[in-house]
């Protein structure tokens, strides 16, 4: 759970320090930061994080919430299906994109959100975490997806 960091302005702060160091570090560019705005909290951390870099977000919604024509895709989870959808025109074959969320658990929302990005024909350069709880296994299911998790729970 990242309420506390999100109460707090300094260790919010220091989060996007974080991830933009890392992300500078990594990838000399980047075009969009890509966010799971399902029902995680990536949504929170992306959009601050393109800011600092200086690009732009692009959200990956429920299907039903992004206005105009939208890719989408049915995944399981461990307690039924879902959809997610982006819009059809959020990026261009060829863009690099890292996806970003607050929690990695079984890897099923993340998994859905590549297969839209790869559709859309998008570079996943990474898939950036906050949390990432290793006994669920999740990173194992982004095959050769680069991934980076700054706290790691068994």
């Amino acid at each position: 759970d990242i309420s506390p960091l999100l109460k707090d302005p300094v260790a919010f702060r220091t989060l996007i320090d974080l991830l933009e160091d890392h992300l500078r570090a990594s990838f000399p560019k980047i075009d969009f930061i890509a966010g799971e705005c399902l029902d995680s909290r990536g949504f929170l951390i992306g959009p601050p994080l393109a800011q600092r870099l200086g690009i732009g977000f692009v959200p990956i919604r429920k299907k039903g919430k992004l206005p105009g024509p939208t890719e989408s895709i049915s995944y399981s989870l461990e307690y039924g299906k879902a959809e997610l959808e982006m819009q059809s025109d959020a990026v261009e074959p060829g863009q690099k994109v890292v996806v970003v969320d607050d929690l990695l658990a079984t890897g099923g929302t993340m998994c859905a959100a590549c297969e839209l990005l790869r559709r859309l024909k998008a570079e996943i350069l990474e898939c950036l975490v906050v949390i990432e709880l290793k006994a669920l296994k999740g990173s194992g299911k982004l095959g050769s997806i680069p991934f980076y998790s700054l706290l790691q729970y068994d």
